[in-house]
């Protein structure tokens, strides 16, 4: 258990072994987005760098597979995880989630493989 919510970021492919589909991406995405209930419910915040470098994508006018998604994507996940205490690392190969990982190993951050090695809320402590 843990007296303090931690902020997590959650790891794993998203445009790793799509080859720019769309549809591919988009079920990447699910998968990191299916993970986000499990932490919350363990009084967590969790964030997915994708929920916030998409939109700055988007309003560059580019998308996902335009060249400046590298100068987009793996910044956003470097600069989130300045703020994260903890990694969520899903299955699947992926260079951004692997980088993600290195990351949080330089800033000491925990990296967990599975929602369930991640510690709750302890929801007394604030009582």
């Amino acid at each position: 258990m843990t007296d303090k919510p931690m902020l997590i970021l959650i790891a794993g492919p998203y445009r790793s072994g799509t080859d720019g589909d769309p549809r591919a991406m988009a079920a990447n995405l699910a998968r990191l987005e299916a993970a986000a209930w499990p932490v919350f419910a363990a009084g967590h915040l969790p964030v997915i760098g994708e929920w916030i470098a998409l939109p700055v994508l988007h309003s560059a006018g580019a998308g996902p597979t335009d060249p400046l998604a590298d100068q987009v994507l793996y910044p956003t996940a470097e600069r989130l995880l300045a703020r994260c205490d903890a990694v969520l690392r899903l299955p699947g190969n992926s260079t951004g989630a692997d980088q993600d990982v290195a990351h949080a190993h330089r800033r000491g951050l925990p990296v967990y493989y599975d929602v369930a090695q991640i510690p709750a809320l302890d929801r007394q402590a604030d009582r």
